[in-house]
């Protein structure tokens, strides 16, 4: 399996990072925001649907980063930022546009109600595969969006 490698510079582009990344899990402790730089990025074990969509026997996980620039804020609810070793699951990333744009909010949708919301002057993110996948036994219980 090669290594997704995806550039995200717009709403639609960012629907297709959304749906690699659907069923990403991580811990609070990765996720890291520098307000100098503007960065904003997460370390997950992101579930490999595109391989299970091709109707795979086995199920596979793979570690990879997600990062955003141009990042003015970030917020989050649902969720205790001082708990580092929860386990957070990502359902979806959405947009919202402020005005007539570029900037907006890009909404991270966790399970259990929770969210982390990132001011963004606009879209730029990027998702990298950063290591081998694993086969894990099962998939999770819906279907890709």
């Amino acid at each position: 399996m090669a290594d997704v490698k995806l550039l995200a510079l717009d709403a639609d582009d960012l629907a297709i990072i959304s749906a690699h990344m659907q069923d990403a899990v991580f811990k609070v402790a990765h996720l890291s925001f520098s307000p100098r730089s503007g960065l904003f990025s997460l370390v997950a074990n992101r579930f490999v649907w595109e391989k299970a969509e091709r109707g795979a026997k086995s199920f596979e996980r793979c570690r990879a980063a997600l990062t955003f620039k141009r990042v003015e804020a970030v917020r989050s609810i649902g969720f205790d930022r001082d708990k580092t070793e929860e386990v957070l699951s990502l359902l979806a990333i959405r947009f919202a546009v402020k005005g007539e744009g570029p900037d907006g909010v890009v909404e991270l949708v966790l399970a259990g109600g929770g969210v982390i919301a990132l001011d963004v002057e606009c879209i730029e993110a990027q998702l990298a595969d950063t290591g081998g996948a694993w086969e894990t036994t099962s998939r999770p219980a819906h279907e890709a969006d």
